[in-house]
C-alpha cells in the first residue's frame, strides 16, 4: 500500500522557490545508465568512501604512534566527518553546475594527495588537517550517486540508487577489514599509502570509461547554487524529514563502528587489526539485503520499510551488548544494524530524488549533510562514553538514538494522519 507521504514524494509536489533561483532547463539528453556503468559507479564509490573509514580499526595504533590520549583519538573520525560535511555543502552541489566527469577526476586526484599526507604525518595537528581534507574530497561518492540518479529513468531510479549505494556500503565495511590486514602487515601508515595509489589508478579508469556528457550546466553562479541548497531545506519537506532520519541512523551507526575496536582490542579479547576488521565482513550480508530497499521504495513502500527497519535498528543493540562475552552475538548485532541503517538510507535517497529530479546533486549534498553531522556526533560521543562508563553504556547510547529515530518516524505518521 502506498502511503500519502510516498505518493506526494513521487509526484514531486513542492514549493517552486528554488526553481526561481536557478534555471533548470535542459537542452541535452544524458547518456543511458547501463548495467556496466552502474557497476563501475558502484566500484568507484566503494573505493572512494573507504578513505573515510580506514581509520576506525586503526585508532588504537594511531593513538600510540602519535602519543594521543585514548579519549581524544575519536576526533580523527570526527575531523574526517567534518570535512565530509563541508564538502557536501560546498562541493557536491557543483554537480548540477559543472561537468561531472571533470569534478569527479579533480576530487579523486586531490584525495590521493591528502591520503599521502595522512600516511606521512608525524604530528597530531597535521594528521587532523589531512584527514579533514580526505573527508572533504571523499564527497566524490555523492557526486557519483547523484550522477547515477540523473542518468536513470524514473522507474529504475530507486534500483539504481540502491545498487550504487550497495557499493558505498561495501566500501565502508571492507575498509575496516582491508585496513586491519594492511596495518598488521606493514603498519597503519601503509593503509593510506596504498589507498593513495588506488585513487590514482581509479583516476585513470575514470578518465577512460566514464562519459563526459551529462546534464548541461545550469545558468547560474556559484553563489546562487549554494543559495538554492539552503532553500531546499525550507522548500522540500521530504528532505527535512529524511534528513532527520539520516542524522539519527548514522549517529547510531557511528557509535558502533567507532567504539567497537576499543573493547575488541582490549583484554581479555585482545584481537588483532585483521580480526577486528573481519567484523566488517559480517555487515556485508545486511548491506546486500538492504539493496532491495530501493525497489521497495519504487513500489511505494518507503514508509513501511522505514518503520520496520528502525525497529530492527533498536533491537540490534541487544545482542551487540554481549560483545565482550559472545562474538557470535556481536556478529548478529552487526548484521541487523547494517541492514537497518542501509535500508533506511537507500529509501531516504530514493524518495528525495523522486521529489526533485532536476536537483539531484544539490539534494544529495543537502541530505548527506545530516548524515555527516550524525556520524561526527556519534563518533565523538562513543569514544567518550566508552572511556567513562564502558561498553554497555555505549550500547545504551546507540539504543537510545535508535529508539529516538523510531519515535520520530511514529510522530511523522501520527501527525500526517
Amino acid at each position: 500500500m502506498t502511503s500519502k507521504n510516498d505518493a506526494v514524494t513521487k509526484t514531486g509536489s513542492r514549493t517552486p522557490v528554488v526553481a526561481d533561483v536557478i534555471d533548470v532547463s535542459r537542452a541535452h539528453v544524458a547518456p543511458h545508465l547501463s548495467r556496466e556503468l552502474t557497476l563501475l559507479f558502484s566500484v568507484i564509490c566503494a573505493l572512494a568512501v573507504a578513505n573515510v573509514y580506514f581509520a576506525q580499526p586503526l585508532l588504537d595504533s594511531i593513538a600510540h604512534s602519535l602519543d594521543v590520549e585514548p579519549g581524544l583519538i575519536g576526533v580523527v573520525v570526527t575531523a574526517t566527518q567534518i570535512g565530509y560535511a563541508i564538502g557536501l555543502f560546498f562541493i557536491v552541489p557543483l554537480g548540477d553546475l559543472v561537468n561531472r566527469k571533470t569534478l569527479i577526476l579533480t576530487q579523486v586526484l586531490l584525495s590521493a594527495a591528502a591520503l599521502t599526507v595522512v600516511g606521512s604525518a608525524q604530528h597530531w595537528s597535521i594528521l587532523l588537517g589531512a584527514v579533514t581534507l580526505v573527508g572533504l574530497m571523499a564527497v566524490v561518492v555523492q557526486v557519483v550517486v547523484a550522477y547515477a540518479a540523473a542518468l536513470a529513468t524514473p522507474s529504475q531510479r530507486g534500483q539504481a540508487v540502491g545498487t550504487v549505494t550497495s557499493g558505498v556500503v561495501l566500501g565502508i565495511l571492507l575498509a575496516r577489514f582491508t585496513s586491519g590486514v594492511i596495518a598488521d602487515l606493514a603498519g597503519w601508515r601503509a593503509v593510506y599509502y596504498v589507498s593513495a595509489g588506488l585513487m590514482l589508478v581509479m583516476a585513470a579508469v575514470l578518465y577512460k570509461t566514464v562519459p563526459s556528457a551529462g546534464l548541461p550546466p545550469l545558468q547560474s553562479s556559484y553563489r546562487q547554487l549554494i543559495l538554492s541548497v539552503l532553500l531546499l531545506f525550507t522548500s522540500e519537506p521530504a528532505l527535512r524529514v529524511r534528513g532527520v532520519f539520516a542524522l539519527l541512523i548514522f549517529a547510531a551507526f557511528s557509535v558502533l563502528w567507532t567504539s567497537m575496536v576499543l573493547p575488541l582490542s582490549a583484554p581479555p579479547l585482545s584481537l588483532s587489526h585483521t580480526q577486528i576488521g573481519l567484523f566488517g565482513l559480517a555487515g556485508i550480508a545486511g548491506a546486500l539485503a538492504a539493496s532491495r530497499a530501493g525497489r521497495w521504495a519504487d513500489q511505494g513502500l518507503g514508509q513501511r520499510v522505514t518503520g520496520i527497519s528502525l525497529v530492527l535498528l533498536a533491537f540490534s543493540w541487544l545482542p551487540t551488548a554481549f560483545a565482550q562475552t559472545s562474538l557470535i552475538a556481536l556478529i548478529a548485532g552487526v548484521v541487523i544494524l547494517d541492514f537497518a541503517v542501509q535500508a533506511v538510507h537507500v529509501t531516504n535517497q530514493s524518495l528525495i530524488f523522486a521529489a526533485r529530479p532536476d536537483a539531484q546533486s544539490r539534494l544529495v549534498g543537502a541530505y548527506m549533510c545530516f548524515y555527516s553531522i550524525g556520524s561526527a556526533l556519534g563518533a565523538a560521543a562513543a569514544t567518550q562514553v566508552y572511556s567513562l562508563w564502558g561498553w554497555h553504556a555505549v550500547c545504551l547510547l546507540g539504543a537510545s538514538i535508535s529508539v529516538a529515530a523510531w519515535l520520530f518516524w511514529l510522530w511523522t505518521r501520527v501527525a500526517r494522519h
